[in-house]
This record gives C-alpha cells, sequence and structure tokens, in this order.
C-alpha cells in the first residue's frame, strides 16, 4: 500500500511538471509578433496553403477569413487603433496648448489693461513716479499757513487785503482736486499722462503769475512808499502863507505887468 502511494505521487508530479511545460506554437508565435510590433507580412500566416492550396489545415484555418491576411491589423500600425489613438492624443495636446496660449495671451491682455486703465494702481506708473511726482510735489504738500512766508508784513498784508492770496489758494486748490481726479479716474494711461501735463503746464503758469505778483506788489508798495515821501517833503517845504497858488500866480503876474 505504501508503495502504491509512492508511486502514485510520482505520477501526479510527473504529470503536473508535463502541464507546467511551455507550449511553444510556432502559428501563436507569428501571431502575436504581427499584433504586437512586427510587420504584418502575408508570407508568415500558417498554416500555408500548400500543393495547389489543397493543404486543409489551411482550408479549415483561412478559409473562414480569406481577408485576414491582406489586411494590417496591427494595433500600432499607421492606420491601427492605437496609433490612431496616439495621434489624437497628440492632436488634443496641441489644441489644449493652442487654448492656453490664448487663454494665457488674454490674461496678460486684461492685466496690461486693468493695470493701464485702473487708477488705483495709477501711483505706480514709471512716468509718473520718475516725474510728474516730483513736479507736483509742491502742490500736493502745499500748506496754506506757509505760503507768505518770507516775504514782508507789508507786502503780505497787501496780499491779503487785495485778495490775491485768496486767488491764488482757490487756484491751486482746484489744481488739486483736478489731479487727484485724473489720478483715481478709471481711463487709459495715454489720457491720464496727457491730464498730467496739462495740468502740470497750467500750474507753472499759475506759479508764474503769483511770483509775478508777488514782485508787482513789492514794487507798488516801494512806489508808494517813496511817492508819500515826496509828498510829505513837498508839504514841508512849501511856504506858510495860507494863500493859494492861482494867487501867487497872479501877484506874480501883477509885479511883472509893473
Amino acid at each position: 500500500m505504501r508503495a502504491f502511494f509512492i508511486i502514485a505521487l510520482l505520477i501526479a508530479g510527473y504529470w503536473h511538471c508535463y502541464a507546467q511545460k511551455n507550449i511553444r506554437d510556432k502559428h501563436i508565435t507569428n501571431q502575436q509578433e504581427r499584433m504586437v510590433f512586427k510587420q504584418w507580412s502575408k508570407n508568415k500566416f500558417t498554416p500555408t496553403s500548400g500543393f495547389l492550396g489543397l493543404n486543409p489545415e489551411y482550408l479549415l484555418t483561412w478559409a473562414w477569413h480569406p481577408n485576414y491576411p491582406k489586411k494590417d491589423l496591427r494595433p500600432l500600425s499607421a492606420a491601427g487603433p492605437q496609433s490612431q489613438r496616439l495621434l489624437l492624443v497628440a492632436a488634443m495636446n496641441s489644441t489644449e496648448n493652442a487654448y492656453k496660449l490664448q487663454a494665457d495671451t488674454l490674461r496678460n491682455t486684461v492685466l496690461s489693461e486693468a493695470v493701464s486703465y485702473s487708477g488705483d494702481l495709477s501711483v505706480s506708473d514709471p512716468l509718473w513716479l520718475l516725474y510728474y511726482r516730483h513736479e507736483f510735489n509742491p502742490l500736493l504738500e502745499q500748506d496754506d499757513a506757509l505760503i507768505l512766508n518770507g516775504l514782508e508784513h507789508k507786502v503780505k498784508e497787501y496780499l491779503i487785503r487785495t485778495g490775491i492770496l485768496s486767488w491764488y489758494l482757490e487756484e491751486s486748490q482746484a489744481l488739486e482736486q483736478r489731479l487727484e481726479g485724473a489720478r483715481v479716474t478709471t481711463l487709459d494711461r495715454g489720457s491720464r499722462i496727457i491730464a498730467y501735463h496739462r495740468l502740470l503746464n497750467e500750474y507753472r503758469k499759475l506759479n508764474a503769475t503769483w511770483e509775478n505778483k508777488k514782485q508787482r506788489a513789492k514794487l507798488y508798495l516801494s512806489l508808494t512808499e517813496t511817492t508819500n515821501r515826496i509828498k510829505a517833503r513837498d508839504k514841508s517845504l512849501a511856504p506858510k502863507t495860507g494863500r493859494t497858488d492861482s494867487q501867487i500866480a497872479d501877484d506874480i503876474l501883477s509885479k511883472s505887468k509893473l
């Protein structure tokens, strides 16, 4: 009984090893090579037709599929499904990149236009930072209480009395408000720069007029003081006879006739 059991185990092991043996069928190998990577060759379709096409294995195999050897059915062939899928993926990637490039272009365009138009970002404009901010700095930081510093007391009183100071303050405040409006308004960059240029010209003209009025005020007060001194001197030199100029002239004429 023991010997029979050992013999049974040996037979079972032999059949197991035989079942695990690799099966190498050239027909299956050819088909696998055709479908995966090798050329689709009609000459490698086995079994062959044989003498006068009378091979029964050929008839049993390919008679039911006469067009199969003629069609290239490799997935990676030029017209294969996998090749078409790869081409479709490449085309979709190209389209996606084109859409992405267009979207990025639109985004950059929108950002550049937002920077150019937005009044909130006008303070970062290079031309404002490099030039106009320094030119408008006296106007933006103007202190009304210190405008008359450095002038003589009589000139200050004259400018205040005649309303010249009030005129200058009103004009400078109006310019400052217009400048602030040009800075915060949503406007294209070119129009904003033109507005800066016009306001700067007006500000320079206003300052030139203001300086001219101060100089004229000094000159006027100086001439007034000189005139008053001359009048006072003439009065001190005039004879105190109580007679008018016409009476004195008549006396001189009457004496000349004699």
